[in-house]
């Protein structure tokens, strides 16, 4: 099995070809090709390769499949006995990206 960690805005994930990643707002649009490159970990069956901080010549080429947002949180500040009551929501935005392959060079 051939896997591979990266890092995308600060967060890490485990790619594996053909499967989908969900990371914070990138500005792409659908259907373009996204290359990570800031490649932390291969791994190919047996053999790892540990980058230091990243992997020279690695990276993962994914394809933007979708904008979507994330479930609704309540964000609710509260003060008692002086009547202050803020209520707010918000929802994340994401990128859902499709790992096509892993590179190396």
């Amino acid at each position: 099995m051939k896997y591979a960690i990266v890092e995308v805005g600060g967060k890490q994930y485990r790619c594996e070809e053909g499967k989908t990643i969900t990371v914070d707002l990138m500005t792409a649009n659908i259907g373009d090709e996204v290359v990570l490159d800031k490649v932390l970990l291969v791994v190919n069956d047996e053999a790892a390769q540990i980058g230091k901080p990243y992997v020279s010549g690695a990276s993962i080429k994914t394809q933007v499949q979708d904008q979507i947002k994330g479930k609704k949180i309540l964000v609710f500040k509260y003060k008692p006995k002086i009547r202050y009551r803020r209520k707010a929501g918000h929802r994340q935005k994401y990128t859902r990206l499709l790992v096509e392959s892993i590179v190396m060079e």
